[in-house]
């Protein structure tokens, strides 16, 4: 994979004042490293009938107690990603100093990275892996409730109509932001179905004969990082099986990328 370049962002109140600036993308993304060991945990439980297509579902029993916070996982990903620097040289904060640098990169922009020399360091952690081993629970209560995954101005794309043309020009986007700038967070959704309307990061961008091999992580599924494709000839983005999604074509929707979405 091409070494980042530098990419060219608007300063904005989480790093420093000013106009336009030009500092060097981040480092990798590793899914070791730069994920929670947790995961958004599902309320259904679902079952596939492959000869209709049909999700049926039912109420897991015993419920789960974090539910509905995929969108606030990707997003507080990216957001220690691109503004948290871990020490493990350092000495762990205790409790509350941990809610307080956890509020403080929560604060910070998702949509760009700040200036070198600008994270918050965050002593006693290797990453945000290890930070969240250690500090679940203050991470679940800091980094934003459930209605915020619902509340969510890129929401409204999902509406309109999404053209094959759109997803060819979304896998080259991903392609180049994998490459150039760090980690793009995309909504993968069937509207007005919504048999899925989740949010993964992806990290890593593989071209093959047929499209592309996207990596993902997937907050659902801390454990390993998954899969998604893009097949070229059919411009058209999958997903495979899994205990939430029955797989198959999906569309895909790059977000906390702009303004407006």
């Amino acid at each position: 994979m091409p070494q980042p370049s530098a990419i060219s962002v608007q300063r904005d109140a989480g790093c420093a004042p000013g106009g336009p600036v030009v500092v060097p993308s981040p480092r990798r993304f590793e899914f070791g490293r730069d994920t929670f060991s947790f995961a958004n945990q599902l309320i259904w439980g679902y079952t596939f009938d492959d000869v209709s297509g049909k999700t049926l579902f039912s109420r897991r029993d015993p419920p789960g107690t974090y539910t509905h916070h995929c969108f606030v996982l990707v997003r507080a990903s990216r957001q220690f990603f691109y503004h948290a620097r871990f020490d493990e040289s350092g000495s762990p904060p205790d409790r509350e100093a941990c809610r307080r640098l956890i509020r403080r990169v929560v604060a910070r922009d998702p949509r760009q990275p700040c200036e070198p020399g600008q994270e918050i360091v965050i002593p006693g952690y290797k990453g945000l892996r290890d930070f969240s081993t250690a500090q679940e629970a203050v991470l679940k209560q800091e980094c934003g409730g459930a209605w915020q995954s619902y509340v969510m101005r890129s929401h409204w794309r999902m509406i309109f109509p999404i053209s094959r043309i759109h997803q060819e020009r979304t896998a080259a986007s991903l392609i180049s932001a994998v490459r150039e700038k760090g980690p793009p967070i995309v909504h993968v959704v069937r509207f007005p179905a919504l048999t899925i309307n989740h949010g993964v990061v992806i990290f890593s961008a593989a071209e093959t004969e047929s499209g592309v091999q996207f990596e993902v992580y997937d907050p659902n599924y801390p454990e390993k990082p998954a899969l998604m494709m893009f097949d070229r000839a059919a411009r058209t983005f999958t997903f495979p099986r899994n205990s939430y999604w029955i797989g198959g074509r999906l569309n895909v929707i790059e977000i906390y990328k702009g303004w407006f979405i």
